[in-house]
């Protein structure tokens, strides 16, 4: 598994931070929405964001009226490499398991 599998799977591991990032696929949110929203502190938050980026998963950035604030967003293509990797996982399982059923009923 590679390394960018790795930190995804890392960065997905906890519910909050996977709820964080089913409320970031419906627009981009502050660090304090999302906080709001998942019943957290703000240094809670702050952690799992930060887990979220060191994942490669989302990316924040400034509006343009107030660079106090940062809004984050989920990052295009940051699974493409997991898809790829399940992709490949399931094709290997499938293969596995059609030469199995082939040889469990005798088929060989």
């Amino acid at each position: 598994m590679s390394g960018a599998v790795d930190r995804i799977l890392g960065a997905l591991a906890d519910p909050a931070r996977r709820r964080a990032v089913d409320l970031l696929r419906e627009r981009p949110h502050s660090a304090g929405e999302l906080a709001a929203a998942l019943g957290l502190s703000a240094p809670a938050m702050s952690r799992h964001l930060r887990a979220l980026k060191e994942g490669g998963l989302v990316e924040d950035g400034h509006p343009y009226f107030d660079a106090r604030v940062r809004i984050y967003s989920l990052k295009q293509g940051a699974t493409d490499d997991l898809k790829r990797w399940l992709a490949e996982t399931e094709a290997l399982w499938s293969h596995q398991l059609a030469a199995f059923k082939s040889h469990v009923e005798g088929g060989e």
